[in-house]
């Protein structure tokens, strides 16, 4: 996959982990311990999509600064080819069947709220990231 490295400072997006407070604060808790270097999400196509090196203003759960990421690294797959060696590095899950069934979950709840269809064959971005700045 080509990259293109943003050489700007300003922040690609401002946003919180999950769709609710607690899941942001939850989701939060693992960035900040080094657990989670990884998300996946769903792009559509009026959405922007990231680059390597963009930074993000991650929020906690109450919408309050937490700390700035940097992309290190994308790539795009359907959501059927998908890994445990990729999405482990979400953080959140002991095993990949955990993992999946509460991903279909959040995809469907996604999809309703955001107008798509989820199917194992909808793309998704796989985004590992670094802390660069906590607050």
């Amino acid at each position: 996959m080509d990259t293109i490295e943003n050489t700007k400072k300003d922040y690609f997006e401002c946003f919180a982990f999950g769709d609710s407070p607690e899941m942001a604060d939850e989701l939060l808790a693992l960035v900040l311990a080094g657990k989670k270097t990884a998300t996946v999400s769903v792009i559509l196509e009026d959405e922007q999509a990231p680059s390597v090196g963009d930074l993000s203003l991650v929020l906690d759960g109450r919408g309050n600064p937490a700390c700035v990421i940097k992309t290190v690294y994308l790539e795009t797959v359907n959501f059927c080819d998908l890994t445990w060696d990729m999405v482990k590095l979400e953080g959140e899950d002991e095993d990949f069947e955990h993992w999946k069934a509460g991903n279909i979950r959040y995809w469907t709840r996604d999809a309703a709220n955001r107008g798509y269809t989820f199917t194992d064959q909808t793309p998704i971005t796989f985004e590992r990231f670094q802390v660069v700045e906590v607050f």
